[in-house]
Parts: structure tokens; sequence; C-alpha cells
């Protein structure tokens, strides 16, 4: 391969995960909407033409970055198994489930956020908010189709509960704007366990005073 050929794959390479990085720091400094293509570029020292050289526009991009942070995902899971059999009314194992997805998304939290501002502010007409929702919480939705097929009753459609859950888990990381891996983390997550907890497997038992 000419050695031009290669220097030009190089500076593209430089360029786009140049981009990105603007980008993430952008998205977590000003937010999604609020950063433009133009600052964007400016951030990474790179022209506005260069931009369109990889990507059709910011939702591209922002989809670039949701694909970075997936591959990163898939890294660490890679020759792990994880079968649908997990019983989620056993705490422990919703714990598990939870404190992942909300570690996931607080080490991504740039990236997170973003994809939350992109949702709520797309047309509601366009149901995207419903199917982010649904992608974004599969694995959980089969775990609860295994409950339903070994009997156990659940609060409502295994496909609801799951976004339902996966939606509580967005709004808070949004909600909540401590850096990554801030105390509020062990708290959240045990709260969210106990609460999700008892929405699965009904009412804590009572003591035996009535209390």
């Amino acid at each position: 391969m000419p050695q031009g050929s290669v220097s030009r794959k190089v500076r593209a390479a430089q360029t786009r995960a140049a981009l990105l990085d603007a980008a993430r720091g952008l998205f977590s400094e000003r937010g999604y909407l609020n950063t433009k293509i133009t600052d964007i570029t400016a951030a990474a020292g790179r022209s506005t033409g260069s931009f369109y050289e990889h990507f059709a526009g910011k939702e591209e991009l922002l989809q670039a970055l949701l694909a970075e942070m997936e591959g990163a995902i898939d890294t660490r899971m890679r020759g792990l198994e994880h079968p649908r059999d997990h019983d989620l009314t056993d705490r422990e194992q919703l714990r598990d489930h939870l404190d992942v997805a909300w570690t996931v998304m607080r080490q991504n939290r740039p990236v997170a956020l973003a994809l939350f501002q992109a949702m709520v502010a797309d047309d509601p007409g366009t149901g995207r908010a419903w199917r982010d929702l649904r992608e974004q919480t599969s694995t959980i939705r089969e775990h609860l189709e295994y409950l339903v097929e070994r009997g156990h009753r659940l609060p409502g459609d295994p496909e609801f509960v799951a976004a339902s859950m996966g939606a509580m888990l967005v709004t808070l990381n949004y909600a909540l704007l401590t850096p990554p891996g801030g105390e509020d983390a062990p708290d959240v997550v045990d709260t969210l366990t106990d609460l999700l907890l008892y929405g699965l497997t009904g009412p804590a038992p009572r003591a035996a005073d009535g209390t």
C-alpha cells in the first residue's frame, strides 16, 4: 500500500478520534442539546468540513459513541456466560444486574446523558423513547420472561416492567450530577434494588409485633 494512503488513513483515524473525544467533553460540560457541531470541531482543532467527512450530523456522531460504549461492554463480557434463567426475585442477582447497568452508565456518563437528552428531545410521535428503552432493557426482559415461565406473577407485562426499570435508571443517572464513582452509587443501587425487589416479589413480611 502506498505510504501516502497509509498516512491519509492515519490522519483520518486521528481526526475521527479527536472529534469523538471533543464531543464527550462538551456533552459532559454543556449537554448534547447545547453543543453545536462547530463547538465540537473547534474543541477538536479540526475544520467543520472534516466533521462531515466522518459523520452526517451530530446524531450519527452520538451513535458512534454509543457503538464504542457497547463495544467496551462486549469486551468486558466476552467469555462470560449470561443465561436468561437468572432469578431477579433473588436480591443478590437483582442487585448485580442493577449495579452493572449503573456502573456502565456512570463510567460513560457523557454518552449516557447525551442519549437521554436526544431521546426526550425527539418528537414523541416517532416512538424513539419506547424503542430505546426496549432495546436497552432486552436482557432484563428475558430474565422476567423466565420468571413468568416458572409461574411467577409480575406486576405487569415483562417488556413493560423491564422498560420501567430502565427508565428509572436512566432518569436517575441524568438527575444525579455527582461524578462517576461518587458516593451516591452504593446508595442508589441498594435503594433501587429494594424498591424493585418488592415490586417483583410483593411487600416485605412484617415483623411479629406488626411494626
